[in-house]
């Protein structure tokens, strides 16, 4: 199985920009399709974004398009999420997943998760 973890996470005013990523090990990173996920305080999980194994197809939520680009570096086993223009409702604790199907929106697809890093905006 593979093991994430994120960081990167931190505390940036309104308008501004983070990066966080995710680091895998314990399996061929390449195997995996990548997802994002957030959870806001008193609210469920929900999906952010995804990208395929190669990283050549991904699909955002329709509330981070344009402000939210993932990628991913098979050679360094790692994904990463580029976060601009953030707004307070963006405030949340992200998850990076992992799965060995067919990448998707749903939670239940994604077999591996991480332990989270805390992205707070700031109004």
């Amino acid at each position: 199985q593979v093991q994430l973890v994120e960081s990167g996470g931190g505390l940036v005013q309104a308008g501004g920009s983070l990066r966080v990523s995710c680091a895998a090990s314990g399996r061929t990173f390449s195997n995996y399709a990548m997802a994002w996920f957030r959870q806001a305080p008193g609210k469920e999980r929900e999906f952010v974004v995804c990208i395929s194994r190669s990283g050549t197809n991904t699909y955002y939520t329709n509330s981070v398009k344009g402000r939210f680009t993932i990628s991913r570096d098979n050679a360094k086993n790692t994904v990463y999420l580029q976060m601009t223009s953030l707004k307070p409702e963006d405030t949340a604790v992200y998850y990076c997943a992992a799965t060995e199907s067919t990448y998707g929106t749903a939670r239940a697809n994604y077999a591996y998760w991480g332990q989270g890093t805390q992205v707070t905006v700031s109004s």
